[in-house]
């Protein structure tokens, strides 16, 4: 048996993420809360798939996030996007966890999105 290679790994995210996305859909009323995530940060963006627009988006290179740690920026982006997406009209989306685990940094951002009163 050989290690699994970075392309390897690449492609397995990309089809769980294809699987995620044949179920996932957002629209006006409950966009879909799609997660981006690299080594270096977070990037999540409320979409409305219907009309093919963004709706809301946080990133993690917006300067009050840049120097946070790892799981406090993850937290921090979801409290922000809940209170973009307020600020958007939207109360509820469906989450797109994108392919990746619902742990770590995933989760913080997800229970951050949730205590700032975004409901998924």
């Amino acid at each position: 048996m050989s290690a699994r290679t970075a392309k390897d790994h690449r492609t397995a995210r990309l089809r769980r993420r294809r699987r995620v996305r044949a179920k996932v859909s957002g629209s006006a009323e409950t966009p879909r809360l799609s997660v981006f995530r690299s080594n270096r940060g977070l990037a999540v963006q409320l979409i409305d798939d219907r009309a093919g627009r963004t709706l809301a988006s946080v990133s993690w290179i917006e300067p009050d996030l840049r120097e946070l740690k790892p799981m406090d920026q993850a937290t921090k982006v979801g409290e922000l996007i809940a209170e973009r997406a307020k600020s958007a009209g939207v109360e509820a989306c469906v989450f797109d966890r994108g392919g990746y685990r619902y742990h770590g940094r995933v989760r913080a951002l997800a229970e951050g999105a949730r205590e700032g009163g975004l409901r998924f």
